[in-house]
């Protein structure tokens, strides 16, 4: 009797042992995956860096660089964002770093502080702002040299795009540094030199812009007189913009024409499914052309997805309609995708 219950003793011990050690091995392999889970967080797509000159215009430098595929000589995309964005906001919209990772180049974006503006604007109407190696646009091309030094940049190819405020600064940028520069896209942007303060801002942007004594081209000629190339410049406009009066858009074609010495009446119109097509040609190279698309506000314009539940971009300046600029850009600037 004894002997049978000692047995028995035995087996519940063994039996417990066992069950002890099983549920050890399950708290054990929790507690790795919780450790794994929490000690690797997701890396951003966006990379800060903190260094990369005086940046008298006391801008932020992020950028996304491709770990894989990339060219030993990539190109370099600058973009800029407009007033009430971000760097992450308009990219999680407009996937310009999906962009950058399928065809190989490298991202920068320049971010405004609110320190400096607070509704988060590049400070294209201050004189101070966009004068040649003052202010944020020094610190952008600060941002390029680091970037293209770091990355060596074919410094053939590199390329600018703004949205509102930040098209306003892509064009003080190419007024500045036109040889930096292989193409650029003022999306929504105002004309180099058409305000100095934020009332003046204001008002050419609600009621049109008016044109300086001596007509557009002076400021930038005044600015950069040597100059005897210029990047391609497309320009961008809402039909619909409520914020950038569409005449503005006119304004930046007639700027843009005029100094490169291009007649006004030698473009091509063409009506398209999402809007009009205006370009301007010489030796049979795009110089200039103005992307007018038809229902559409104040925005970045990119293709609508089929999905129905797909309708919004997530950032109110990133515009589903019937063409894409990102995908127009990159046609233009030959950034194709990679061949497997």
């Amino acid at each position: 009797m004894k002997l049978g219950f000692g047995r028995s003793l035995l087996k519940a011990l063994r039996a417990q042992k066992k069950i002890s050690k099983q549920i050890e091995k399950v708290v054990k392999a929790t507690r790795g995956r919780t450790k794994r889970k929490t000690s690797r967080p997701p890396k951003p797509i966006l990379v800060e860096t903190t260094a990369f000159g005086s940046n008298p215009g006391r801008l932020v430098m992020k950028s996304s660089v491709p770990t894989t595929r990339l060219p030993k000589n990539p190109a370099l995309v600058v973009l800029l964002h407009g007033c009430h964005q971000t760097p992450e906001s308009l990219d999680a919209a407009a996937g310009f770093s999906k962009l950058a990772k399928e065809r190989g180049f490298v991202l920068l974006y320049p971010q405004q502080k609110r320190a400096n503006n607070p509704q988060n604007c590049f400070n294209w109407f201050r004189p101070s702002a966009v004068a040649r190696d003052r202010g944020e646009v020094r610190s952008i091309k600060q941002m390029i040299e680091h970037i293209c030094e770091r990355h060596r940049v074919d410094r053939s190819r590199i390329f600018v795009a703004g949205l509102s405020a930040g098209g306003a600064m892509t064009g003080a940028l190419v007024a500045n540094y036109p040889s930096l520069f292989a193409g650029a896209a003022i999306i929504a942007g105002m004309p180099f030199g058409s305000a100095r303060d934020a009332m003046s801002a204001l008002r050419a942007m609600k009621s049109g812009a008016m044109p300086p004594l001596g007509g557009w081209g002076r400021p930038i000629a005044e600015i950069s007189p040597e100059a005897k190339a210029w990047p391609a410049i497309t320009i961008w406009q809402g039909m619909e913009d409520r914020v950038v009066k569409p005449v503005n858009a006119l304004a930046c074609v007639a700027q843009w024409l005029e100094v490169q010495g291009i007649g006004e009446s030698s473009g091509r119109l063409e009506e398209k499914p999402w809007g009009r097509l205006q370009s301007w040609k010489m030796s049979g190279q795009l110089k200039v052309a103005l992307y007018s698309v038809a229902n559409m506000g104040h925005g970045l314009p990119i293709k609508k997805r089929k999905s129905v539940t797909a309708l919004r971009s997530g950032d109110p300046y990133v515009i589903p309609v019937e063409i894409s600029a990102p995908a127009e850009m990159m046609r233009l600037w030959g950034l194709s995708r990679f061949r497997i």
